[in-house]
């Protein structure tokens, strides 16, 4: 009897081990077929940049199909800027998206890039992003600090663009002298708007409505589509549309990483990033033309579009004083110009 039981069960037992066996096995070869990416973000996910970042993030999994997955941790979850662009070049993160100019802190030369009232519009702008010379910045950011650039870092829509929210009309550069506004601790930024003949007075973003609402200011800098959602025209029903200077979201990669995934994983990430850059500009464009008609019929918002041409002119002059003391790289301002 127990030789039978033993020519019965031992095979039974063996092969359900077996099977057992086999089927973590598969299971550990299935879980390392999928490459998971985690991808920080500062928006949160309602916001049309947020749902701009998890389209890319579901076309790397369609276009991979399911090879590849890229978790979201929006709204600063991870941490913020400085601290996450660290992440990314350890590798703990693997994308983070954020303005171009945030690229400054590498590379100097990037600041060129978010220079007030230098580009007439944002194909100007878009053909300096795309340049030799701005190429050779990004060759370097990946060499020296091993960050990769996604696709075309100019193709992400942020903004869509820049806008002067006053209480008083600006209708020209002249305007703008004596003009209390607020502004954020940036010293290009400040240097420029006082050469245009602004008093700028330093605010936190959250005290802005107050500050225009008792008249601490009488203006503020902001792109187009946070207006209303900051609520500023209900206390400054003046906009000008300045065009300040365009901004776009580089898709900051670990290039390690980024190497390490097959050909075709890399193309999937490449054309999920185009995907949703195409999807920003639309969804942008969208949300700043509806936006500014709501201020308009429910605000009494008066929308100002006025040439730019004399503000580019007046700040020119700072601009070549800072090449000759090479603050910024020299001959950069005819470089761009020659873009036009």
């Amino acid at each position: 009897m127990q030789s039978f039981f033993k020519k019965i069960l031992i095979p039974v037992i063996i092969g359900f081990l077996l099977s057992g066996m086999g089927f973590d096995l598969t299971t550990q070869v299935m879980a390392k077929e999928v490459i998971v990416w985690k991808m920080a973000t500062k928006m949160p996910p309602e916001s049309p940049e947020g749902k701009a970042f998890q389209l890319f993030a579901d076309k790397v999994k369609e276009k991979s199909e399911g090879r590849m997955r890229i978790d979201v941790y929006p709204s600063e979850q991870l941490g913020k800027t400085e601290a996450v662009i660290e992440m990314v070049r350890a590798g703990t993160v693997h994308v983070y998206p954020e303005g171009i100019g945030y690229l400054e802190r590498f590379i100097p030369a990037y600041g060129t890039v978010n220079l007030p009232f230098v580009f007439e519009n944002r194909a100007h702008w878009k053909r300096f992003v795309q340049s030799p010379r701005v190429k050779k910045w990004e060759e370097r950011l990946r060499r020296e600090y091993g960050i990769r650039l996604l696709g075309d870092p100019a193709a992400f829509v942020r903004g869509p663009y820049r806008v002067l929210v006053s209480k008083k009309p600006i209708l020209s550069v002249e305007d703008v002298q004596g003009l209390k506004l607020r502004m954020y601790p940036n010293d290009t930024v400040i240097a420029v708007w006082q050469k245009l003949g602004a008093d700028c007075i330093m605010l936190a973003w959250t005290e802005i409505y107050e500050s225009l609402q008792r008249g601490l200011v009488e203006a503020c800098t902001s792109p187009v589509a946070l207006v209303d959602a900051m609520k500023f025209q209900e206390v400054a029903k003046y906009i000008l549309r300045t065009n300040e200077f365009p901004q776009g979201m580089a898709f900051m990669t670990n290039n390690k990483a980024f190497e390490s995934l097959p050909s075709d994983l890399q193309q999937a990430v490449l054309e999920a990033h185009k995907e949703a850059s195409e999807f920003s500009a639309k969804i942008m464009s969208e949300a700043a033309e509806e936006s500014i008609e709501r201020m308009i019929e429910r605000d009494g918002v008066t929308f100002i579009r006025a040439p730019m041409a004399p503000w580019r002119k007046k700040v020119r002059p700072l601009y070549e004083k800072w090449e000759e003391e090479k603050r910024i790289p020299q001959g950069i301002i005819e470089y761009i110009e020659k873009l036009k």
